[in-house]
């Protein structure tokens, strides 16, 4: 499931990054790539443990605590620590590539986090720099994504995708993974349709018998389904 959720970042978190950014130390990106993907990524990051990458994670993990749509996509058990790269000048491009299956949380002591779902947060105004389109491909063919600055794309993690060179400006982004209850991409959507259209039914006929009943077989099938 490809899902588009906007304005996770507001104004005032968006121009606290900015003002972060602008200050902070950029290295190869190829660090924390997996083998395969190291051979097609061509862009730059923040360290992982540095102080302006941790500031930024601050941001963004306080914007997904308790954020609905995200919970309801995502059913996230673990989240991995938000990561923050660059595309632009020389470094302005990422190959295709799969994300690794499993990540090492950068400072911790072997924790791993299974990456079910793979999400973007966009940091830079589309206006601001040509390119930079992050290309999925899923059953329905090629989606091209470019979304205004603080909106985030949330996409399998099993899904090939890649950046699209970036021509003009910089690309700014902050990526995470997310390890989900459900570990099944199918069954998360299943799960994301049913919480949506059950959101529809209560705004129009309140909790009545048929909507206890619906939520009801949400919560068994989540029960089936989820790993806590």
């Amino acid at each position: 499931m490809l899902l588009h959720i906007p304005g996770l970042l507001g104004p005032e978190a968006l121009a606290q990054a900015h003002a972060i950014l602008a200050e902070a130390p950029w290295e190869d990106g190829a660090g924390t790539a997996g083998t395969q993907a190291r051979l097609a990524k061509n862009n730059q990051q923040l360290a992982p443990t540095g102080l302006p990458a941790r500031q930024v994670q601050a941001l963004v993990l306080g914007a997904l605590q308790g954020h609905p749509l995200f919970f309801s996509a995502a059913l996230p058990r673990r989240i991995f620590p938000p990561m923050v790269n660059r595309y632009s000048g020389a470094t302005n491009h990422y190959g295709k590539h799969v994300d690794n299956a499993v990540r090492v949380v950068p400072g911790s002591e072997g924790e791993r986090v299974r990456a079910d779902v793979s999400a973007t947060v966009f940091l830079a105004n589309p206006a601001d720099y040509d390119g930079g389109e992050l290309v999925i491909e899923d059953t329905y063919g090629e989606q091209r994504v470019k979304l205004a600055a603080g909106d985030m794309v949330l996409y399998p993690g099993t899904s090939v995708h890649r950046v699209e060179p970036v021509t003009r400006g910089a690309r700014l982004a902050a990526f995470l993974w997310v390890e989900s209850m459900v570990r099944s991409d199918e069954q998360r959507r299943l799960l994301f349709d049913l919480d949506m259209a059950l959101m529809r039914l209560r705004e129009r006929h309140g909790d009545d018998d048929d909507t206890v009943r619906l939520a009801g077989t949400y919560h068994n099938l989540l029960r089936m389904w989820a790993s806590t």
